[in-house]
């Protein structure tokens, strides 16, 4: 971990990050009500994870599923109900984009429903050419995505 402000620290090891909670706010989240705890462990172990920690207990996480040179994608971003509209999510933002392995990617994507302005913040925009993008959606994919 590395301490950033205010007690504050930041990880990328998957071994911080607290299953549970992750798994209790992604379940109860639009994007993930039909994923299991397995499903959830599975993703971590095959991406990217980052966290934010207050006096030992995370805070807020996302995750980044990537080549390290061409694309990333960020996904189930979150900062925790009670520390949400302190910045955090903008600290977190801010920490992936600029992390050595990740900070010279040329394409970053990301979804999300409700939170365009915040990834405004750091450039991201609506797809320029959406005709060029393609997609194969599960039958529980589609449930959330369509």
């Amino acid at each position: 971990m590395v301490a950033l402000e205010n007690n504050i620290y930041f990880s990328s090891e998957t071994n911080d990050m607290d299953l549970n909670l992750i798994y209790s706010f992604v379940k109860n989240s639009y994007w993930g009500t039909s994923r299991t705890l397995k499903e959830q462990k599975t993703a971590m172990e095959n991406t990217i994870n980052f966290g934010l920690f207050l006096n030992g207990n995370q805070i807020a996480y996302a995750r980044v599923m990537t080549d390290k040179v061409f694309f990333a994608y960020l996904l189930d971003v979150f900062v925790i109900e009670s520390h949400q509209g302190k910045g955090y999510s903008k600290l977190l933002i801010d920490k992936i984009l600029n992390y050595p392995e990740l900070k010279s990617i040329d394409k970053w994507m990301l979804a999300t429903k409700d939170a365009h302005k915040l990834y405004e913040k750091f450039g991201f925009n609506t797809v320029k050419s959406p005709e060029k993008l393609m997609e194969k959606l599960s039958p529980r994919a589609k449930i959330i995505y369509e």
